[in-house]
């Protein structure tokens, strides 16, 4: 069990990203898309890192959205692995926003994505 336990630990991982013009909508906020996009690349990394494995997303669950993040602020994607299965893993994802010439920092975007492992002709496999 420790070995999963510093698997877990060892796998979490952190993106931080700029919003620019180019990831904003009308509001000049961040498109949901995109941070539904990155939500998924932070978390399809933390999955790989947890199991060395090939893995797909399967699912998304209640991703929430609190607050718009404003063009030029930082962003922040913290994933870790909240859940193991025999061949799946659920990973939660938060969302970190900064602002760009101040301290001020606070959690805007949390969800989750489950991942399987698959095998070289794309069967689920022991995710461990």
């Amino acid at each position: 069990m420790q070995d999963i336990n510093k698997r877990i630990t060892d796998s979490e991982t952190r993106i931080f990203k700029a919003v620019f013009p180019n990831t904003t909508n009308h509001y000049d906020t961040l498109f949901g898309g995109t941070a539904l996009h990155l939500m998924d690349e932070v978390a399809f990394i933390c999955a790989t890192r947890f199991s060395r494995k090939k893995v797909v997303t399967i699912s998304t669950d209640q991703i929430d959205f609190k607050k718009p993040i404003p063009q030029g602020s930082i962003i922040e994607l913290v994933s870790k692995i909240t859940k193991v299965g025999h061949t799946s893993c659920e990973v939660g994802i938060d969302i970190y926003m900064e602002d760009m010439y101040s301290y001020t920092r606070e959690k805007v975007v949390s969800g989750s994505f489950t991942f399987v492992a698959v095998d070289d002709n794309k069967k689920p496999t022991p995710i461990i």
